[in-house]
């Protein structure tokens, strides 16, 4: 980690305002104490609570200081120079009269050189101190230094408990340096100790809990979604070139050594209730890695930029969650750009779009859509992602496998019943509406107080019109666009 050499080189550059956004106060504080003396000026720390301090000399101020307009008219009337590290005062910043005196407090630094150091947990500087500031991010620590981390949590659970050793192989101890990555050495120290501590083992079965506390740390307010259940795809019916292309790229996505490229995602294209979320979710699982659903509905506000920020926010969050899959749902309606819109849509394609050139964290995005036309062209361009796959209605042989997937799921065994004359005269179903089948027949025996049987599922079925009949036109000219344009799923 280079943080001391580059915060200092920020300093020489006498940039009057340094952001420092961080969970880790504490080291960043010990930072600033171990650069005093060869940055050669009187170092200060204020809080809301202690007013303001010398890190210096660890002693109070005569007068403390403690309120915030307070303390910035005294680091202004200051005639030596100094470095002044004001901890959490983002609160503060939608005051105006705090504002000015920021910007006051910069303007002189020409002729008394006093940096501010704005240390958060969340900082957003107003638009007024953009020109006078820079932000400089603490690094988070490598896998060696996890490793080390596990390392010495296990010492002190031998210490512990009268010697023993922990349980571990090398395999469930990388795969836990893997998982701890993206986090905070604070964090990853906590984390260690929850998966060690509890039964003084290291084991695979421990990872999915591990995944979902590291989750709670990293929350995004709503945005992104930790999704606890994924799909096998045993599970769906159909899907094989999918899975035999995803086959083909697991190991390269888990192999930080290996010589090919990593896989970085593939667009899924196609008719409603097909299985494509499902399918979404089977990645996940196939992979063994955590699923994160990216909610555009909850990403856009009506403030400018701030959209933006949600987007950029939930991006960082997946790279620090990775190896993990990020499955975007109906991108369309996140992505369509609009002319009404002031341009948001537009600026959130430009971000996503910089994200996936730039990203090189495990991040596998899967990104499924209902409608092509409102997908913009820099989007689904070869290139972007590995793959556009399109998913079709099912074929005979699928139908047959999802209806045994569903009758198997109740409780019923499949075979007693006739599933392949089923698929048969459930031709055009999706696989959903395949279920609402199952599902509507087995209300029907209930209601009737007898067993299911062929002869209801088969009823249920004369019943239905399935949306490849009801929306007949739309679906085939999707067929036609995707025949040449994309890869069948099957």
């Amino acid at each position: 980690m280079n943080d001391r050499h580059d915060l200092e080189l920020l300093f020489r550059s006498r940039i009057p305002i340094i952001a420092i956004e961080t969970r880790e106060e504490r080291r960043a504080l010990e930072l600033l104490r171990n650069m005093r003396r060869s940055l050669g000026c009187a170092l200060f720390q204020w809080t809301v609570t202690e007013g303001l301090l010398s890190l210096s000399f660890d002693y109070a101020i005569d007068d403390r200081q403690v309120e915030p307009a307070e303390v910035l008219h005294h680091i202004k009337a200051a005639t030596k120079a100094g470095i002044y590290v004001l901890v959490d005062f983002h609160p503060f910043l939608n005051e105006p009269v705090n504002v000015r005196l920021l910007k006051d407090i910069a303007l002189q630094y020409v002729h008394t050189p006093k940096t501010i150091v704005l240390l958060s947990h969340d900082l957003t500087l107003p638009e007024e101190l953009r020109n006078f500031s820079t932000e400089f991010d603490l690094s988070l620590p490598d896998r060696e230094v996890i490793r080390n981390i596990v390392k010495e949590v296990a010492r002190n659970w031998s210490r512990d408990n009268a010697g023993q050793k922990v349980q571990a192989d090398r395999k469930a101890l990388d795969m836990l340096v893997n998982n701890l990555s993206g986090l905070t050495a604070s964090e990853a120290r906590r984390l260690a100790y929850r998966a060690i501590y509890d039964d003084g083992a290291i084991r695979e079965d421990d990872l999915p809990r591990l995944m979902q506390a590291k989750y709670e740390l990293l929350s995004q307010d709503g945005i992104l979604h930790f999704e606890y259940d994924t799909e096998r795809f045993a599970d769906i019916g159909g899907f094989r070139r999918l899975k035999s292309w995803l086959e083909q790229r697991k190991l390269a996505f888990h192999q930080q050594d290996n010589p090919l490229d990593p896989p970085k995602g593939f667009l899924l294209l196609g008719v409603q209730g097909c299985g494509k979320s499902l399918a979404a979710k089977a990645v996940a699982g196939v992979w063994g890695i955590p699923l994160l659903r990216l909610d555009f509905a909850a990403l856009y506000n009506k403030y400018h930029g701030e959209t933006e920020r949600n987007l950029r926010e939930s991006l960082s969050a997946a790279e620090a969650m990775a190896p993990c899959v990020l499955w975007v749902d109906e991108i369309e309606k996140g992505l369509g750009v609009s002319d009404g819109d002031s341009g948001t849509s537009r600026r959130v394609l430009g971000t996503l779009l910089t994200w996936m050139a730039e990203n090189d964290a495990p991040v596998f995005l899967v990104a499924t859509a209902n409608d092509i036309e409102s997908l913009p062209p820099e989007l689904i361009r070869k290139g972007r992602m590995d793959e556009i796959f399109f998913v079709d209605l099912p074929d005979l042989a699928s139908r047959k496998a999802i209806f045994e997937i569903h009758l198997r799921k109740r409780s019923h065994d499949p075979l007693h019943f006739n599933t392949g004359e089923l698929a048969r005269q459930a031709e055009g179903f999706s696989g959903a509406e395949i279920e609402q089948c199952v599902v509507s027949a087995m209300y029907t025996a209930q209601a009737q107080q007898r067993s299911l049987q062929d002869e209801l599922l088969l009823h249920e079925i004369s019943q239905t019109r399935p949306l490849s009949v009801v929306m007949a036109e739309k679906i085939e000219y999707l067929r036609n666009w995707a025949k040449e344009r994309t890869v069948s799923v099957d």
